[in-house]
């Protein structure tokens, strides 16, 4: 008896993927949710997540490495995964995704809208086949923005202080978000700050970003707005429309400061 193609939707715990979650589930009942688990997560996620799941009426599978973020960084030497190689993305989400599936034939979804300009390829596996529903339905941004609110799930609450999705160091953080994550979760900051380290041989730095540690960032952040305190929200600013709330993201970022599809849709 032929085995029945899968339907698998990967959630990152961005607005993409959980708007087009919401958008397929009467479509594609039998759709499968994954959701590839670092350890390294932002708490908003995980609460978002559990939002997902009461809309979808379906858990939302957790996929976890068989190995952690720590012993791979030992496996690289102590160099933090960047924009260049990205061994964290590769190791901690794509892996277990694909081992997920295995070698069933499955149809791959991916949040990507047609208002955006980048690929859309996640897997070399043949038995893997991804599709576009956005893009191929002309949903653009503002159209995400009105599922995620009509379907009264809203949007993650890190969106008040972040521009997306990823783990708590993720390396594409900009300048701005780093130093929100040091006044949002003090904590988190000081376990990123944690994995920078000097080679008391060499003086090489391994540092978040290329040239400071993030201790010298936010200082140097700091001493710019020394006039114009900056007003962190920890709450999710639910009076504003989405539209206005996400109304400053990128997304026309370089693709090479863009993060992979998998952590950022």
């Amino acid at each position: 008896m032929t085995k029945s193609k899968r339907h698998i939707l990967g959630l990152s715990g961005g607005k993409d993927s959980a708007a087009l979650a919401i958008y397929m589930r009467d479509r594609v009942p039998e759709m499968e949710y994954v959701f590839c688990d670092t350890g390294k997560e932002l708490n908003e996620t995980y609460e978002f997540l559990l939002l997902m799941e009461a809309f979808l009426g379906k858990k939302i599978q957790r996929l976890v490495s068989e190995r952690t973020f720590e012993h791979y960084l030992k496996l690289y030497g102590g160099y933090l995964p960047s924009s260049r190689m990205r061994w964290c993305t590769r190791l901690l989400k794509l892996k277990p995704f694909e081992e997920y599936i295995g070698s069933d034939e499955a149809v791959n979804y991916v949040g990507i809208r047609a208002d955006e300009n980048r690929e859309g390829y996640l897997s070399t596996k043949t038995n893997i086949t991804s599709v576009f529903p956005f893009r191929t339905d002309g949903i653009t941004k503002a159209d995400v923005l009105r599922i995620l609110e009509e379907s009264g799930v809203g949007i993650p609450a890190y969106y008040s202080w972040r521009s997306r999705s990823g783990c708590y160091f993720c390396f594409f953080q900009r300048k701005e978000e780093w130093v929100s994550l040091s006044e949002v979760h003090p904590d988190l900051f000081e376990k990123a700050k944690a994995y920078e380290k000097v080679d008391s041989a060499t003086g090489e730095r391994f540092t978040w970003r290329q040239g400071e540690t993030l201790d010298e960032l936010v200082a140097r952040e700091k001493a710019k707005t020394e006039d114009k305190p900056r007003r962190v929200e920890q709450k999710p600013r639910r009076n504003l429309p989405l539209v206005t709330v996400l109304a400053d993201e990128d997304d026309d970022a370089d693709p090479e400061d863009r993060p992979c599809l998998i952590c950022d849709l």
